[in-house]
Formats: C-alpha cells, sequence, structure tokens
C-alpha cells in the first residue's frame, strides 16, 4: 500500500508551484513588480542597491550585451574594445576603454565589462556618497597603478595568471577632492594610519567595494598592496 505525502513534502511542492506560478507570471507581464523589485529586470546603476543588486550585476556581468546596456546607463564615459589575445592566459573579450565621466581617471584604461560595471556601482553608490559623508566634497578624480597587463601574480616568473591580465582587475591609489586634497592609501590607508576623515573615508571605500566586486585588497592584506586597493571581477571572493 503506498504511503500518503508527508506534511512536510506538500508544503515543498505547493511552494515550488507557487514560485513557477510566480515566474510564469513575472515572465509573462501578468504580474507588475517595480523594476527594482523584478529581479528579471535589467540592472539600473543608478537605482539604490537592494537585495537583489548583487545577483542582477552577476547577471549582467555574465551577458555581453546586458553588460554594455547597463554600463551605457552609468556615468562612466567608455568606448568598447576589440576583443584581444596577447599571449597564453592574457587579453581580454567585452572589453571598455574607460575614458571619464563624473570623475576624471587620469590615464584612461581598458576593463572587461563586468569589472567597468562593478566599478561604475562602486563610483555610484561607494566612492561619492562616502566622500561627501566624511570630507564634505566629491570627488574629482581617480589615480590608479594600471588595470590591463599580461603578468602572473605578483609578477612571478610562474604561477597563476593575475586577473589584470583578462583586464578584470583595477588597481586604485588614490583620490582627489573638489578642493584640491589628495587622499592616498599609502599615506592614509595604513592599518597603523590616524583615524581622520582621510583614513575614514578609505576605509569606507574599501569596505564598499566588497559589495560590488569580487576580490578587494588593500594594506592589511599584505605588503604589496600598501600603496593600492586592488579591485578585481570574475575570481574568488575575498576581502581584506
Amino acid at each position: 500500500m503506498s504511503r500518503s505525502p508527508s506534511p512536510a513534502s506538500r508544503l515543498a511542492w505547493l511552494l515550488l508551484l507557487l514560485l513557477v506560478f510566480l515566474a510564469w507570471s513575472l515572465g509573462s507581464g501578468r504580474l507588475h513588480v517595480p523594476d527594482d523589485w523584478n529581479p528579471w529586470a535589467p540592472l539600473d546603476v543608478r537605482a539604490t542597491p537592494n537585495a537583489l543588486t548583487g545577483w542582477k550585476l552577476q547577471r549582467a556581468g555574465a551577458q555581453p550585451a546586458a553588460c554594455r546596456e547597463a554600463l551605457s546607463r552609468s556615468r562612466l564615459s567608455w568606448t568598447p574594445l576589440p576583443d584581444r589575445t596577447t599571449g597564453d592566459g592574457c587579453g581580454f573579450r567585452n572589453a571598455v576603454r574607460i575614458e571619464g565621466g563624473r570623475v576624471d581617471p587620469g590615464r584612461a584604461f581598458p576593463l572587461s565589462c563586468r569589472a567597468a560595471l562593478s566599478l561604475a556601482m562602486w563610483e555610484e553608490h561607494v566612492l561619492q556618497p562616502a566622500a561627501r559623508r566624511w570630507t564634505g566634497q566629491p570627488v574629482v578624480a581617480l589615480e590608479h597603478l594600471g588595470s590591463y597587463a599580461c603578468r602572473n601574480l605578483y609578477g612571478r616568473a610562474e604561477g597563476r595568471r593575475s586577473r589584470h591580465a583578462t583586464a578584470d582587475a583595477l588597481d586604485l591609489a588614490a583620490v582627489v577632492l573638489a578642493d584640491g586634497r589628495r587622499i592616498s592609501v599609502l599615506e592614509h590607508g595604513a592599518p597603523d594610519a590616524p583615524a581622520g576623515e582621510e583614513a575614514r573615508l578609505l576605509q569606507d571605500l574599501h569596505g564598499g567595494a566588497c559589495r560590488y566586486f569580487d576580490a578587494v585588497l588593500g594594506p592589511g592584506y599584505n605588503a604589496a598592496h600598501a600603496d593600492h586597493f586592488h579591485f578585481d571581477r570574475g575570481g574568488a571572493r575575498l576581502c581584506r
């Protein structure tokens, strides 16, 4: 004689049917949900982040057309780059050249679209709010140590390729405020730096980057990062 399903089993099936129904309703347009809370709506870089933002960012970064569409709605100024292969494990696909925007990047630099999208999110929701909170000034320029470079981790002769080798990484050295003040990772970002507004700003920039990048490394990680923050996409999750 067959056994009747348990209450827990019946509840699980009901929940599954409900999720399927909701997915169908959203996908067919029969149920309207604001884009901010619709998991199938595209990422809006300028929208206030919520519980779905991380998932939308990951999804957009994995789809070239969706990534560029989302990036086109950001404040970054960029142009697409042709795919390149420059060596074993080196090169980039679906990359862009960051040229400007609300913040002057100094030297233009290439980034994969997914890393550029994370940079746009960080600038919009971390960089400018934190700068105004701690200094009362917006950031007008970034100083970086480079993005794309065909090299191994730490420039070693052997070993794994760095995320820089695929244009998935950017090294940030300093930010410049509208009043001309320069706040550098080397001078103000050390673990034992005085706890002034500059140090607190850099702490927020580092911690906030962890919401949008996969790996964020700084002076607290090792001596190789004493003078910059390393932001990257596509690797293991790490925030140090």
